[in-house]
Order: C-alpha cells, then sequence, then structure tokens
C-alpha cells in the first residue's frame, strides 16, 4: 500500500463524536457506561489506525463494524477475571489454580450464608451477641478432643496470631531443620520476626535431640515450638524430639508448646492408601497447648487457618487487636462448617463425597479407561497435525501436603512436527476454558488424575478449537 493511500486512509478515519453518535453506538451506550463505550471506541479505532500504518488495513470498515469491534472490547473488559481452568499438571492441589475444591454440602452452605443473613455472631437461644467460633468449636472439639479453637484466613496467618499472643518479646525455641520456607517466599523465621518473638535455633539440619531445647531454655523463653517440614523431608541420619516429649518438656518448666502441623488431617489418610500424616487429634492428647493447621490441603475445606487447644491461649488470640484483621467472614465459617460436619455424618463415604480426597484416590485403572476415551477423541479431531499417546506417569498431592509422595497417574502425550510444545501449550492455555497441562522432554503432557467427564468436555472443545485454527 502506498504511502498516499495510508495518508488518505488515516485523514478519512472518523471522529470519536462522530461515531458515539451512529445508531448502532447509540444502541451499545443505552447498555453500557458511556465512558466504558468511548474508551473501548477509542482503543478500536487506535487499532484501526495501527493497521493502516501496518499496510494491513486497506479500507476502512463500516460504521456495523466499529459498534462490533467495540462490543467485543467491552466483553473482554468486562468478563470475569477469574475463570474455571482444567487443571491437567499432575498437581492435585495447586495453589496457582485455587487450591482444594469443596464438596457440594460446602458449596451449598456457602451459597446460603451469601443469599442470606445469618446468625455469624448472634445467639438465638439468649438473644445476645455471640462470638463467630461458636460455629465450628462444638465441631473441632468433637473432631479433635481441643477445649477450644479459633479460624483466620490462613495457616501463615494461624502461626503469626499464636506467636504474638503467646511469645511477643520473648524467645521461641525451635530446630534448625524445622525453619521452613514453603510456597509464596513464607519463611518461619520471618513470621516470627514479624510476630515480635525472638527465634532461638537448637540442633542441626538433620539432628535435633530434647536436651537441645532443655539447654536452650531460660528465663526469657515463652514457647516450645514444632513445624512440619511440609514441603521437604530429611531422610537417612535424623532426629527430632516427639511433640510428646516436648509437651512433657514444656510443662515440666512451665512453657508452653506448639506445633505447627501445615496440612493438618483429620482421621487416618493410610485407609485410603495414602502415607501417614499425623493426626490433630493424636497431638492434643499429647497435651500441646496450641495446634495450627490449614482448613483446606488434606482436610478438604476452604482455605483457612485453624488454631485449636487449650483454652487458656485461644481465649487471650481471640482478644487479641490482630485477630480483627485475620478473622474470616460467614462464607469461609459456612463452608468450613458444613466440611467438618461431614466428617462427623459420612464416615467412610468421606473419600466420596470430599472432591481433593478423590482426587488423590483415583484408580490407575480409572484413569487409563478416561484416558482412552480421551486419546480416540483427540485423534479424531487432530488427524494426523498431533500425535497423541498414552504414558503412565506420577504426579502429587501439592500445596505442602505429603511433599515427597507420589500419585501414580495417566497422561496423554502430545506431539507434533509442526508445531512445538510451547505452542500447543499456549494453544490449550488460550482456548475459552484455559486447560493448563505441563511441558516435559519437549513434550505437552495432559495429565488425567483430575480430569472428569465436564474437564473431558472442556479438553475436547479446546482441541476441537486450536484444530481449526492448525
Amino acid at each position: 500500500m502506498s504511502a498516499n493511500t495510508r495518508k488518505n486512509l488515516l485523514q478519512q478515519l472518523p471522529a470519536i463524536e462522530k461515531l458515539l453518535n451512529t445508531q448502532e453506538m447509540l444502541d451499545l451506550q443505552a447498555t453500557y457506561a458511556r465512558p466504558l463505550v468511548i474508551e473501548a471506541l477509542r482503543t478500536v479505532v487506535a487499532d484501526i489506525r495501527n493497521e493502516i500504518l501496518s499496510g494491513n488495513q486497506t479500507q476502512l470498515p463500516e460504521h456495523t463494524e466499529y459498534a462490533e469491534r467495540t462490543l467485543q472490547k467491552i466483553a473482554a473488559k468486562t468478563a470475569p477475571r477469574m475463570r474455571p481452568v482444567v487443571n491437567a499438571t499432575g498437581t492435585v492441589t495447586h495453589t496457582n489454580l485455587g487450591r482444594s475444591l469443596l464438596s457440594d454440602t460446602a458449596c451449598e452452605a456457602i451459597q446460603q450464608a451469601a443469599e442470606n443473613y445469618v446468625n455469624l455472631e448472634y445467639d438465638i437461644e439468649t438473644g445476645r451477641r455471640g462470638h463467630r467460633d461458636r460455629i465450628t468449636e462444638p465441631l473441632l472439639q468433637q473432631l479433635t478432643g481441643c477445649e477450644a479453637s479459633t479460624i483466620v484466613n490462613n495457616n501463615a496467618a494461624a502461626v503469626l496470631l499464636a506467636l504474638q499472643t503467646v511469645a511477643r518479646g520473648k524467645e521461641v525455641i525451635v530446630s534448625r531443620g524445622e525453619l521452613i520456607e514453603i510456597g509464596g517466599a513464607f519463611r518461619v523465621p520471618d513470621v516470627m520476626t514479624a510476630s515480635g518473638a525472638i527465634l532461638r535455633e537448637v540442633g542441626t539440619t538433620n539432628r535435633t535431640h530434647l536436651r537441645d531445647y532443655a539447654e536452650a531454655i531460660n528465663e526469657n523463653t515463652g514457647l516450645l515450638l514444632k513445624v512440619h517440614p511440609s514441603n521437604y523431608k530429611i531422610l537417612g541420619f535424623t532426629s527430632t524430639p516427639t511433640m510428646a516429649e516436648l509437651t512433657e518438656l514444656g510443662a515440666e518448666h512451665g512453657i508452653p508448646t506448639m506445633e505447627d502441623l501445615g496440612s493438618g488431617a483429620l482421621i487416618d489418610m493410610t485407609q485410603y492408601g495414602l502415607p501417614h500424616e499425623p493426626l490433630v487429634g493424636e497431638r492434643i492428647d499429647s497435651g500441646v497447648d496450641i495446634v495450627t493447621f490449614s482448613g483446606d490441603k488434606l482436610l478438604g475445606g476452604p482455605q483457612a487457618g485453624i488454631i485449636v487447644g487449650k483454652a487458656e491461649w485461644i481465649e487471650k488470640m481471640r482478644k487479641n487487636p490482630m485477630m480483627r484483621a485475620l478473622r474470616v467472614d460467614k462464607l469461609i465459617i459456612a463452608g468450613l462448617s458444613a466440611t467438618l460436619q461431614r466428617y462427623l455424618t459420612d464416615g467412610a463415604a468421606i473419600a466420596e463425597q470430599f472432591p481433593m480426597l478423590n482426587r488423590y484416590t483415583r484408580s490407575i485403572e480409572t484413569l487409563h479407561t478416561l484416558a482412552k476415551q480421551l486419546t480416540v477423541q483427540l485423534q479424531d479431531i487432530f488427524g494426523e497435525k498431533i500425535a497423541v499417546q498414552i504414558s503412565e506417569t506420577y504426579g502429587q498431592i501439592g500445596s505442602g501436603a505429603l511433599p515427597v509422595e507420589t500419585l501414580p497417574s495417566v497422561a496423554l502425550v502430545l506431539e507434533s512436527a509442526e508445531v512445538s510444545a510451547e505452542t500447543l501449550a499456549a494453544a490449550f492455555r488460550n482456548a475459552t476454558i484455559p486447560i493448563i497441562g505441563r511441558i516435559k522432554d519437549g513434550l505437552f503432557w495432559l495429565d488425567i488424575r483430575t480430569v472428569y467427564r465436564r474437564e473431558q468436555a472442556w479438553i475436547v472443545e479446546a482441541a476441537t478449537q486450536i484444530a481449526e485454527r492448525l
């Protein structure tokens, strides 16, 4: 396209005000806020100007096209920023993808709480103000044997609140092997500093003995702390005191004890073929003063930080000014209480009722059956352009739960001589419903462990869109 042609087209570009007064644009302004329409229209005109300058636009659009493109811009800008995606990464509890999925019962409870006024801090029997902890506390007392409990927005907040309440300005004794960092740069030493407590390291990375704790106790000791290494594991020549031993030592010296269990488990996971995780109830039985753990991950509820233990310390935490900033709202309490109730009523059916536990425990046979169905569908869509094969692989629970344990899984492996693995990953990721897989050995993998019928349909839809573009 000649320079004169480009110049003429640029000169003929209609003014924004003139376009806004066309019937098509007036119709848009009747539906959407005028500033939003103007912003979108300016972007459209700028795009057309750039297309003319690059030589890709050889004639001006009709007025109707300006309106159509403006509507597309508005739709993109007003679309929900949080979208459903298919997790085919192999990491079941994926922090970047929203972590845990909730049971139908928990979702219904959250919806009911969202749609109605609720007795969040109102005691119906007395007609007076109550405390929001009274909704979940009886359930946690029954499930763990604790004296009292409180809920904050995540486990990091639970640790922070507990440390500041119990040991601000005092020393907290912790093993060097437990000074962990988990996802999002959450470091135990940093949280301790933020709480105002003073870190007192004892032992070595791989071996810490009870005598190390005992020798470190002094007049300024405020807490004996044990931290579950939720995202790593030391093997071989190792040693660490049990929580029962630390609790006994703390009782001898009149010093409170606390354990951060990280994921936390209310039931024995080995009955579902998963490795053993310490039970919250076992720790309460050992006499520990405070236990903190997550509401999602292994427990299967909404993200929250659960603090259980002795009533003396829980009551002090409730009175801590930080509690106002860290507490959860009615939606989290509704979802968490519904989840805890399932533990009391469902028994052996929990594996079927809890989406995350179901995903952890699906059989390889089930995964192979689904993988074969999906392979046939994708091969029919892609033809010879993209080869689809089935491969056995390993995934993980994720989010710091059972860190070194892998889950046997099955994946579809996509390979093309024409399209790179990176291009395939981007194409699936940018489908109407994004499909998030992983790249391994230069190939694009879709792990099936977290794929069910609904996700299968979404993957097929995405593949159809990609095949049309290819």
